[in-house]
This record gives structure tokens, sequence and C-alpha cells, in this order.
């Protein structure tokens, strides 16, 4: 299997420029070989977040996409902090919440954008996590999706 690096270039996937930190926290932090990635939004290579409520102004399909460019903002910031992609094993937990009205319910396929995304950079095995996938009456912004993560390092 080639390397998450090789995946992303073959799949010819454009990260968009790391965001930088909105508040007082830091984008990643490493204890041991875990890499803890504070809450990510949509954000798009030309510097805009995909913005909207599921169920409102969003469809379900939309709100996927946002969760899959989502995915590459993470991955954005990943290269930035650890200097390469390859240095990443494997997902070990995702945190998936979804701008949606109370009467929408399918947030775990919403959040399928992320995780296929994953899946498609580090493999079927080692790209899939432990996962929630939660509804929020509203997330910063009027985002349409945060998603924060935790990744294993390979040892050094």
């Amino acid at each position: 299997m080639s390397s998450p690096e090789t995946r992303l270039k073959a799949l010819d996937l454009v990260l968009p420029t790391a965001p930088k930190p909105g508040g007082v926290y830091t984008p990643v932090v490493v204890v041991d070989r875990i890499a803890w990635v504070s809450g990510h939004g949509p954000l798009q290579p030309d510097g805009s977040m995909i913005r909207g409520k599921v169920g409102e102004t969003l469809t379900e399909e939309e709100a996927h996409a946002a969760a899959r460019v989502t995915g590459l903002a993470i991955l954005a910031t990943l290269r930035d902090q650890l200097g390469s992609l390859d240095r990443v094993a494997r997902v070990v937990k995702v945190l998936g919440m979804v701008n949606a009205v109370p009467t929408f319910d399918a947030h775990p396929r919403v959040i399928n954008g992320f995780s296929n995304l994953m899946v498609e950079i580090f493999g079927e095995e080692l790209g899939r996590g432990a996962r929630s996938a939660v509804g929020m009456g509203s997330l910063p912004g009027n985002i349409a999706v945060e998603v924060e993560a935790a990744f294993l390092l390979h040892e050094e």
C-alpha cells in the first residue's frame, strides 16, 4: 500500500492552507504518539467556509461534501504541524458535529464524507477509527460541520 502523501497526490486532492487558530488553543497537541487535532470546519481552498444548516439551507448531500472538505482541512493542519502525512499511522477517534435542524437524523451519513476521505488516504483498516456523529443546534460562524480527531503517529 502506498503512503498517505502518495495517495493524496494520486487522488489529485488539493489541501487548503492550514487554518490559523480562531481562539486560544493549539491546532494539534501530540501526547505520546497520539496527535489530538482541534475542531475544524469545512475550509475551502479559497479560504471560505461552507456554511448553513442541514434541513434548512443545506441538503444532506451538501453537508456530506462539507464533511469531506473538513477532512481536507484537517489533513492540511496535520501536514503543517507534523511535516508530512506519512507520520500518521492510523485514525484513532473522530467526533463529527453536524449543524442541523432538530428533525434531521442522518448525522452518521453526513460524517461519512469525512470518514470516507480518511479511508481513501490511510487505507480501509487504518483510515477507520472509533467515531461519534452528532447534531448541533448551531456551530461557530454557522459552519455546516465541525470535526475533531485523534491520530496515532508512527514511532520515530
